[in-house]
Order: structure tokens, then sequence, then C-alpha cells
């Protein structure tokens, strides 16, 4: 099932059916055809064909029978009515899969798009698929937004609402996380969220999978999926419940959920923040973990934080201890690192080594404090330095200034060190990297 879907995803050709001065609002508008021209046109790698009804877009063709057969991927920018006429004109272009953009479909014409679909051998995403669809490697930026397209990366997500997908896809380029791959799935006339996930799951591209759900068409087909993906990567999920689906009948799913390993998060921040740990950072080994900072009361937040968290201060060795004073004797180790105001980039590279060598030390948080410190910018770099030595144990960065996090995140942007502007934000990401040892664990990986 899951090759079925690539030419969604890998295409190398595509074709963009609209118009560009049709009258009317919605997803099928001009506006939006306009932006997804642009887009594709600006970002896309491969052969794209423009098909514009209006016959106005410079470079467009107006009729479907001008374009190239065999077409990896249609995207089709039109109304119901005018989907349902020119079917078999798109489909006696012989391409291989489809999404549609627009909704508003009923249930006679979905059954008839997916039966001729199916006869066809035609894969369609859709209808009511604005978010569209990414792959950052070719290039492929099927959106309704002008020019949201993330970093490429790690994170693989799936969004079974367009909003939420978009807010996902945004936040992802504010916090500089690498994506392989995004879908939406719209009304899920064909492909559901399972085949994304079962594509996904094995994509070499991808090392996280996260998904924003509200309902499964087939609960068990979905779970034993989710069994099978996260004995190879993780899978985050962001349930979203409704009135009409039952508290009970929620709360049972989400329990299946976690029976198979599935890591969930409460809102889009979290869910960015989790899966930028777990594309980039190894999983814990246990729950112990060491920070260590350039100030004092940031630090008592973080042990705050952690400790509700369920994780544990780490207790540092008497002889890594005793090699941390003997070069730096101002340093204060208690419940924490405390390497002083003035600590320096080089200072912060040899006391994270140090911890980095301790066994009893399962993840790392740094605390980097800009304001009122002698720590420049620059020295930040000596943090990456350092955490890449260690390919066992993670670093979790924290800049709890707004703006300074946003030039830290800058300056290790390609480094692989998660930075964060929050203690909870930190452990929450922490948690997920030790509950995926866990699961690793129970599944003898």
């Amino acid at each position: 099932m899951s090759g079925e879907v690539k030419a969604i995803f890998e295409p190398k050709s595509v074709v963009l059916v609209g118009a560009s001065a049709r009258e009317g609002v919605g997803a099928a508008s001009p506006v939006f055809f306009g932006s997804l021209v642009h887009n594709t046109l600006h970002f896309f790698k491969g052969k794209t064909h423009v098909v514009d009804f209006s016959g106005r877009l410079n470079g467009s063709v107006k009729n479907l029978s001008e374009v190239p057969s065999g077409c990896d991927i249609a995207v089709i920018v039109l109304p119901p009515k005018l989907v349902m006429k020119n079917l078999r004109k798109l489909f006696a272009r012989k391409v291989k899969s489809m999404v549609l953009v627009a909704g508003g479909f009923d249930q006679h014409q979905l059954e008839e798009l997916t039966r001729v679909a199916a006869k066809q051998k035609v894969r369609v995403l859709g209808p009511n698929v604005l978010a569209g669809v990414i792959n950052t490697a070719k290039g492929l930026c099927i959106t309704l937004e002008r020019e949201i397209m993330p970093p490429c990366g790690g994170i693989a997500m799936i969004s079974q609402n367009c909003a939420v997908g978009t807010a996902m896809l945004d936040r992802a380029c504010s916090y500089s996380a690498g994506v392989s791959k995004f879908a939406s799935i719209g009304g899920g006339a064909d492909i559901t969220e399972t085949d994304l996930l079962e594509f996904l799951t094995q994509d070499k591209e991808t090392k996280v999978i996260c998904i924003y759900l509200e309902s499964v068409r087939d609960g068990r087909r979905f779970l034993e999926s989710i069994r099978e993906a996260v004995q190879k990567k993780p899978v985050v999920v962001l349930k979203g419940s409704t009135v009409r689906e039952g508290v009970e009948r929620d709360r049972i799913f989400v329990s299946a959920l976690k029976q198979v390993g599935a890591l969930q998060v409460s809102d889009i921040e979290e869910l960015l923040s989790v899966a930028d740990a777990l594309a980039k950072q190894p999983c814990m080994r246990g729950n112990r973990v060491a920070v260590v900072t350039n100030v004092s009361g940031p630090a008592v937040l973080v042990a705050d934080v952690l400790s509700r968290e369920g994780l544990a201060l780490a207790k540092l060795s008497n002889k890594v201890t005793k090699k941390i004073i003997q070069t730096y004797p101002n340093t204060s180790i208690a419940d924490w690192v405390d390497i002083g105001i003035d600590a320096n980039g080089d200072r912060y590279k040899f006391v994270l080594e140090q911890v980095l060598s301790d066994s009893g030390v399962d993840g790392v948080v740094v605390v980097n404090e800009l304001k009122s410190t002698f720590l420049k910018l620059e020295d930040i770099q000596e943090v990456a330095k350092a955490a890449k030595k260690s390919e066992d144990t993670p670093v979790i960065d924290i800049v709890m200034c707004g703006k300074d996090c946003v030039l830290v995140r800058e300056k290790l942007r390609g480094k692989d060190v998660c930075v964060y502007d929050s203690p909870r934000k930190a452990a929450r990401a922490l948690c997920a990297l030790c509950s995926y040892g866990k699961t690793l664990k129970r599944f003898g990986k």
C-alpha cells in the first residue's frame, strides 16, 4: 500500500489544474490557484505543467488534452462540478495520483470519483486538501500559503485538519525544525492517515512521524501500523477530541495509542518541541538528567520542572566532580553544575564534555544566559561541539530570553542541538526521549 502513495510525495512531474479568472470563493478560488502555481514554480525541482481554464497565466495551456501523458500527480483546484465534468479527460492523460484541493463534494460524487479512480489505479488525496503536500528534498510545495516551506530535515507530519496542518508547518518554520514530508488528509475519500503512516514508516528521509488525529477510519489497522512504525522510528500523536465522539470512546483510543508505543502530546507547541528532539537526539538510557548553567535562577526552575515530569537530577561521580573543580575551582556542583556568569565557550565545552563522560548521566540540559553574563553568542558553538562528541546521551539547550533564544537557535542551525525557550519544553522533550527509549527496549530493539 505504501508504494502506491509514492507518486504523491515523490513526483517527477506535476500538472496543476484550475482557473485564474473564475468567479467564486473558497478553496477553488483563483487566489488559491495562483498561490499553488507560484509555490510549485518557485520550489519544485521537477517538471511543472499548468492548465488554466481561463487561459490567462503565462506558460499555461487551456485544455487538458495539451498536457503530456503520464504525469505523476495532478493537483485540482476546481469546484466539484468541474472536477466531475473533467474527470475522464484527466484520467485519459494517465496521471498516477490526484490531490483535490476543494471540498463540497456530495456522497454520490465522492463514490463516483473513487470508483473511477480505483478502476484507473489512481490514488486520490482529498478532497478539501487546503494545506496540501510537501516534500522538502524534492522542493514539492503543494500548499495554498505562499512560500511556507520549512527547512529540510527528519520530521514528517500528517494532519487531518488543514488549519492545524498549516499551524504545524508555520511552527516548524519558526523553530527551524527540519521537515522531510507533510500531508493534509482532507476528506480522506481514498488515501487515509494509515496509508500515509505506512509510507512514512519506510521513508528513509523521515526520522520521526507526527500525526494530528481527530478520528480513524480503520482503528485496528491504524494501531497495528503504529506498532510496526515505532519499532523503526518514533510516532508522536496529537489527538483532537470531539463531543460527538464521546469521552469514554476517546479515553479507550488514547489508551490503545499508548499500548502500541505512540507518544502523545497536548498541543502543537509540544508536538514540535518533542519531534525536534526525537529527530536530532539519541534516546535516554534512563531518567537521570544533569544541568549545566551559567546562572542559578533558571537552573532552579529547570530542576523543579524536571522533578514534576518524573525525571531525576543526576549526581556526578567523584571523578568527574574532581576534574571539573581542579580546572575551574569556582564551579558550584550540587543539584546542578553552576559554572558562573563569567563562563565562556571554552568553559562550557570542557564542563559539558566531563558531564557527558559520566555513566550516571542519561541526559543533559544546558542553560545559556546571554543577558547580564560574560557569555557571547559565538561561544554557543562550543556547546554544539561538545554535544556532537556524545553519540548516546542527548543534550538539550535552554535560552529563556526570547530574542536571545531566536539568535542562539539560528546560530546552531544545522548542528542537531535542540534549543528551547522554557524549562517545560526542554523537560517534555527529554521525557519523550526517555519514553521512546523504553518503547524500543519493550520491543527488544
